[in-house]
């Protein structure tokens, strides 16, 4: 169990780092991209902390992981919003 969630620990890291990169290249399609591995990566270091009785670093990643998801709502509902009044942007 133990190497499951190391496994998990350091995948959401790279998940993270990954995002990260994203928002590097000038293209927006990929910055869709990296919100949701921001979510997923927040999500597996949480796990990975909670197994660990890491509690600052599990509320980070969890928190981390709020806001990613709420990033992603915004973000659903403004395209919805464009689609509906044919936004150019």
């Amino acid at each position: 169990m133990k190497l499951l969630i190391d496994i998990l620990g350091w995948s959401g890291s790279g998940l993270i780092i990954l995002a990260y990169a994203l928002t590097l290249i000038e293209n927006k399609k990929y910055l869709d991209y990296g919100k949701y591995l921001n979510l997923l990566g927040g999500l597996l270091i949480a796990i990975n902390c909670y197994y660990y009785n890491a509690i600052p670093p599990f509320v980070t990643n969890l928190l981390w992981s709020v806001i990613a998801t709420l990033t992603i709502y915004k973000s659903r509902n403004k395209k919805e919003k464009c689609n509906k009044t044919k936004c150019l942007t």
